[in-house]
């Protein structure tokens, strides 16, 4: 299968992920690769700003591809965060296998169709509060 890094469907999403090739359901797309580091070091991050692709998968274990530009699945957005497009949904998951992080398909996805995963309601909370405070 073939992944493209190009300009998201989404408003305002900025890049996306999509395939070039036709994916069956339960296909695992992708690893969530990047840097791994504690969870005490992406507080850090965050506190310099130089944070924002964080997969996080235990206090001792996050995956943090904010430098690392170049693993692709970092690119997948989630259709029903703050930008939205009306009967676009999620179309893949999120699944943990020992300390790896993949990207999994929820149903059969089209050839060229932009790759769409859950962020969870906890990100969506955080990132609507930083709006409303400024941060």
């Amino acid at each position: 299968m073939a992944l493209l890094v190009k300009r998201s469907r989404l408003p305002k999403a900025g890049k996306g992920l999509f395939t070039t090739t036709a994916i069956k359901k339960g296909t695992k797309v992708i690893e969530y690769k990047g840097e791994i580091i504690k969870w005490n070091e992406y507080k850090e991050r965050v506190a310099r700003n130089q944070d924002g692709y964080l997969f996080y998968i235990s206090k001792q274990l996050c995956i943090d591809a904010f430098q690392t530009p170049q693993y692709k699945a970092r690119y997948a957005n989630d259709a029903e965060g703050l930008s939205k497009i009306k009967g676009v949904r999620n179309n893949c998951e999120y699944k943990i296998e020992g300390s790896k992080c993949y990207i999994f398909t929820r149903r059969d996805i089209k050839a060229g169709e932009e790759i769409y995963v859950d962020y969870t309601k906890d990100y969506w909370n955080s990132v609507r509060y930083n709006i409303k405070h400024g941060f």
